[in-house]
Order: structure tokens, then sequence, then C-alpha cells
């Protein structure tokens, strides 16, 4: 669990210093939700630091909480970008961004998943593949920066919009997991 929030921190951070610089919607949302992602090791940490299957499902209850507040957040920043234009600038580090968040992501998949299937933990599961998803949500950081450098920075907001459509769906296929979890038990 350290070991994921340490990498998905990284990730944030380094993404974060470059959301300053470029004012990406895109990059914003995936921001948010990489936040949120590495913060959804700390209840799930402590479930297993108990033992307890009850806190390991409020912890999987809090990981569908926290997706999908996150995509709330990235949602409204997109909308208020699509009602306020502005182009998001330093384009070439917005796409070096875009790539450090697949790589954060994908890694911290691997490590969940992993530790999931070792646990026998639909919690962890639900969140490695929740992770995995969002490696390829990155992905659209960097087709972001690609489009406005083409000349349509509406691309930015809009892929922004995209994202948040992508964590809902996260979100549902997190809250089945979990749900699904709670009624075999």
């Amino acid at each position: 669990m350290s070991l994921s929030l340490a990498v998905l921190a990284l990730a944030a951070i380094a993404q974060t210093a470059v959301f300053l610089a470029s004012t990406s919607i895109a990059l914003l949302a995936d921001v948010i939700h990489n936040f949120g992602d590495a913060l959804t090791a700390v209840p799930l940490g402590i479930a297993f630091a108990l033992r307890s299957q009850l806190a390991e499902r409020r912890a999987g209850l809090a990981v569908v909480a926290a997706i999908f507040i996150s995509a709330c957040v990235a949602g409204v920043e997109a909308v208020g970008r699509l009602i306020h234009p502005s182009a998001p600038t330093h384009l070439a580090l917005l796409a070096l961004a875009g790539a450090i968040g697949y790589a954060g992501n994908f890694l911290a998949a691997r490590i969940r998943l992993s530790a999931g299937r070792r646990l026998d933990s639909p919690a962890l599961i639900a969140d490695g593949n929740h992770a995995r998803a969002d490696a390829y949500v990155s992905l659209a950081v960097v087709a972001s920066a690609l489009v406005v450098a083409l000349g349509a920075p509406i691309a930015d907001p809009l892929i922004g919009l995209g994202i948040t459509l992508v964590i809902l769906r996260i979100t549902w296929q997190s809250w089945r997991t979990v749900r699904g979890a709670h009624s075999h038990q």
C-alpha cells in the first residue's frame, strides 16, 4: 500500500507542477483524480492493518466515494473552462505530465492488483483495476497537448469532460465490485 501511495503521490506532484504552468483542464482532471487515488491507499492500508472485513468493506466504499468526488470536481472545472475558454500552454511539458501520469498509474495498478490477488481482496482488486484504467486516462492528457498544438484549444476542456466520463464509469465499476463483495459475505 505505501509503495502504491508513494508512486501515485509522486506522479500527482509532478503533474501539479506542470498544471500550474500549463493550466490544462485535461491535466487538472488527471491530477485531481491521481491525488484522490493516492489517498485511497490510506483507508485500504488501515483496513488491512486491522485485518477486519468490516474495515475493508468501508475502505472499499471510501475508494468509490473518492473516485466519484474526483469525477465531480473534474467535471465542474471542465464545464467552467468551456464557459470561460483559455488555451493551455507549455504543451511539451503537458504531454510529459500525461506520460508521467500513465507510468505512475500503470505501476500503482500492478502493485495493487498483485496485492489484491495475494490477499483475496475485492476492494484492492477494484482499486488496482481502477488504477490500470487511469493509466490510459492519463494518455488523454498527451492527446490534449497534441490536439491543442494542432490549433484546437477547445479540445482541452472537452478531453477533460471525456476524462470525467471515464472516471464516472470507473466509479460505477468499482461500486459494483465492492458492492458484489458485500453481498457474498
